[in-house]
């Protein structure tokens, strides 16, 4: 397709304060800023849909981890796709759909190394955020390779109705769990997580303790756990997992926007005696699989035999409020923002 050539300016979002607890709107800043001509080695890119994922959060504080923290004052980063308008780069060419990491701004200017090309018509471009980009790999690599998941094993899922739980869910269906039990956060997520994702139980974990909840759906107890919220949910996933179990930690997203210590999990001592594997896993370690990850799940995908969602955002507008409201849950599947135009 061919691509217009790109404005002098265009907008982008910066920090512009650092969230005190739950973010709010006045802690992004929409900043019109100079579109850059790429050098040699560069392409730039016009963005036609925005990642907003729950680890953006930590990156708000000031702490040190395993990414650097957003700047104040500066334009922000995540994944996003889009269509190259100019290139300086071998192997790229206007018109290119690529993927990259340079999301929270209209027009992207970045070292071609940094971004890959993907197929428009394998799949929709935003497809490439999630059930075939990160989440899609964290759910497959976090459950594969580190939860290491065997036949006949009985599984929960936390944060079961978002971009990773649900996927989760699916696979462990597919590689032969004899048990998939997920948690949400209503009653409509719930039925859909069953009736859909083909999971065999799930629950609203607003309704009553994790724990009393969880040993209803899964009285036998869970050989493994895949844990994207913490707090309450891995303290019951501790208690229910058998002899040698397995927690995949893969998100905390309960204790992100928390100004205090979590109250849970307050029963760790439980893994001594069950001598229990709780594994911590970022996605970025598991680069290898991508070609088997990419070739599984779209072969899912063309069976119909795994399902996905997405909750899509209409305007550039309107990507710090997505970003909150994923946060509250307010999204089934992956939220991603689609631009303008």
């Amino acid at each position: 397709m061919a691509e217009q050539a790109a404005p002098a300016t265009a907008r982008e979002w910066h920090l512009a304060a650092r969230p005190q607890g739950w973010p709010v709107p006045a802690d992004f800043a929409l900043v019109e800023a100079p579109v850059r001509t790429p050098g040699p080695g560069e392409i730039l890119v016009r963005n036609t849909h925005l990642s907003v994922d729950p680890y953006m959060r930590g990156r708000m504080n000031d702490v040190k981890s395993y990414v650097p923290p957003f700047q104040l004052g500066q334009v922000m980063d995540g994944g996003a796709v889009g269509y190259v308008v100019a290139s300086e780069a071998e192997g790229f060419a206007p018109g290119d759909a690529v993927l990259h990491g340079l999301g929270w701004r209209e027009y992207a200017t970045l070292d071609a190394k940094h971004a890959v090309k993907v197929d428009p018509e394998a799949a929709p471009l935003s497809a490439y955020l999630g059930v075939l980009g990160m989440p899609g790999l964290t759910a497959y690599a976090g459950l594969l390779a580190v939860g290491g998941l065997k036949e006949g094993d009985k599984v929960f899922v936390s944060g079961a109705a978002g971009a990773v739980g649900s996927l989760v869910g699916q696979i462990a269906k597919l590689k032969g769990a004899s048990l998939v039990v997920g948690s949400a956060g209503s009653a409509e997520k719930v039925a859909k997580l069953v009736d859909e994702y083909g999971f065999d139980a799930a629950f609203n974990y607003k309704d009553a303790p994790v724990a009393e909840q969880l040993a209803k759906a899964a009285p036998e107890g869970i050989d493994l756990y895949f844990d994207n919220v913490g707090g309450d949910h891995l303290e019951a996933a501790i208690g229910a997992l058998g002899v040698h179990g397995r927690a995949v930690l893969c998100g905390a997203i309960a204790q992100y926007n928390e100004t205090t210590a979590p109250a849970a999990p307050r029963n760790l001592a439980m893994a001594i005696g069950k001598r229990l594997r709780l594994e911590g896993m970022l996605v970025r370690d598991h680069a290898a699989l991508q070609p088997q990850f990419v070739t599984e799940v779209a072969g899912w995908l063309r069976s119909g035999e795994l399902r996905t969602e997405e909750t899509v955002v209409d305007g550039f507008e309107n990507a710090a409020q997505a970003f909150i409201d994923l946060l509250r849950g307010v999204n089934t599947g992956k939220m991603v923002v689609r631009l303008n135009g």
